[in-house]
């Protein structure tokens, strides 16, 4: 059975490259935010249609555009005329179901990357898309829905802590990627948890339902997995230097997140190992429950087994049998 999240849209088949998908039922409407700084101003705007995003004018030199939602093509559509934006890379914005990746477009990259969080109701681990645009002067966020994931970047920047406005839109970028690597950590926090509580429970046997709660911890650790390895080559790939966004200044930060992403998969590997052990413990405590039981049923089976001998012997139908006459 496929779990609800899963049931997103697919590209867009048989259409021309660059098309982008209708907006898919329910989705969360189109939010847009502007947020300009240097290391003394801060502006933040909000805009309600497209076309005072389209008609504003910035004033300061670093700009941050954040979207939550991706339900309407024109927003897209504007944002890439604006931005100067590929139409492969606004038809990957409009399919959220993209794995993490990142693109060279010459004048900006192109990045792609997953958040996790478990649902309240159910306890599901859950997936949502956040594409980053890093150019020079500019960083184009966009999510599926408002997660709270850049909240403290935002709080830093607005009141000038930190580095994050004494450089320049690439250190902006960087952060993004950070805070994005920092969820991570709880999201794994909370999963390790989930691993710790389900080993305890296995050698307990008393929830009949334990093989089930380790097949889903393992299909869990499966979707992470196919997250975090694809954002470690992201950070590999930018710490070698390949793209020329980055300053020097910055390239120090990046190799610390990149450090970030593999002690995110060596955690979770080891937990993937512990999951994989707790079938075989499983499957060792049924089995050693099951001789437990056969050994009570063979003591009760040796103790009746005499007294079945005897009454098999009287029970028997003939005339012509020792004791059978006598008085007794």
């Amino acid at each position: 059975m496929r779990h609800p999240e899963l049931k997103q849209r697919h590209p867009t088949l048989g259409e021309a490259p660059g098309t982008l998908a209708a907006a898919a039922e329910g989705a969360v409407a189109s939010s847009i935010s502007l947020v300009e700084y240097t290391a003394d101003d801060y502006l933040e705007t909000r805009f309600a249609t497209v076309e005072e995003g389209l008609a504003h004018r910035a004033q300061l030199p670093n700009l941050w555009l954040n979207v939550y939602g991706l339900t309407d093509p024109a927003v897209l559509q504007a944002i890439g005329q604006r931005f100067g934006l590929h139409p492969l890379v606004l038809e990957d914005i409009a399919n959220i179901r993209q794995r993490p990746k990142v693109d060279d477009y010459g004048s900006y990259l192109f990045i792609a990357t997953r958040v996790y969080r478990y649902q309240q109701e159910g306890q599901r681990l859950v997936h949502d898309q956040v594409y980053l645009v890093i150019g020079s002067g500019f960083v184009l966020t966009f999510q599926t829905q408002p997660l709270g994931v850049f909240t403290s970047l935002r709080e830093r920047l607005q009141a000038g802590r930190g580095l994050v406005r004494q450089l320049g839109a690439d250190y902006l970028g960087y952060s993004l990627l950070d805070a994005i690597i920092d969820d991570y950590f709880g999201v794994l926090d909370q999963f390790n948890a989930r691993v710790e509580d389900l080993d305890r429970q296995v050698l307990g046997g008393h929830d009949r339902f334990i093989l089930a709660r380790i097949q889903r911890q393992k299909q869990d650790a499966m979707r992470l997995r196919r997250a975090l390895v694809p954002l470690r080559e992201v950070l590999n790939t930018l710490v070698r230097g390949d793209y020329a966004f980055f300053q020097r200044d910055t390239m120090v930060y990046l190799r610390d997140a990149f450090d970030h992403t593999l002690h995110l998969i060596e955690s979770l590997e080891a937990a993937r190992e512990a999951i994989g052990g707790m079938l075989d413990l499983y499957m060792s405590a049924q089995s050693n429950r099951l001789n437990v039981q056969m050994r009570v049923l063979t003591v009760i089976t040796i103790i009746f087994m005499p007294l079945t001998l005897i009454a098999g012997i009287y029970g028997m139908n003939f005339d012509n049998m020792p004791e059978l006459h006598w008085h007794f």
